[in-house]
């Protein structure tokens, strides 16, 4: 696997971001907000809607490319 330094999270300013929320989060709130990072290209941003205050989590385009695809070939999981 490569290895892709991560971005400096210190100065992030979270008003640059645009968020997408998950589609399966029901509008309930508990959701998983995804962003392309603000200053650095093929960094995605993870976000907590219950903790907007956390700062997020930082990984690689082509680690959330993996997760992504791997999640599509999951059955739906049913509550």
């Amino acid at each position: 696997m490569t290895h892709h330094p991560k971005p400096d999270p210190i100065n992030l300013n979270l008003t640059q971001v645009h968020w997408t929320v998950s589609s399966y989060s029901g509008g309930g709130g508990d959701c998983v907000q995804a962003a392309p990072h603000p200053t650095t290209t093929g960094f995605i941003l993870l976000g907590d809607s219950k903790r907007p205050h956390q700062p997020p989590l930082t990984i690689h385009r082509s680690t959330w490319n993996a997760f992504l695809q791997e999640t599509a070939q999951q059955p739906e999981a049913t509550a």
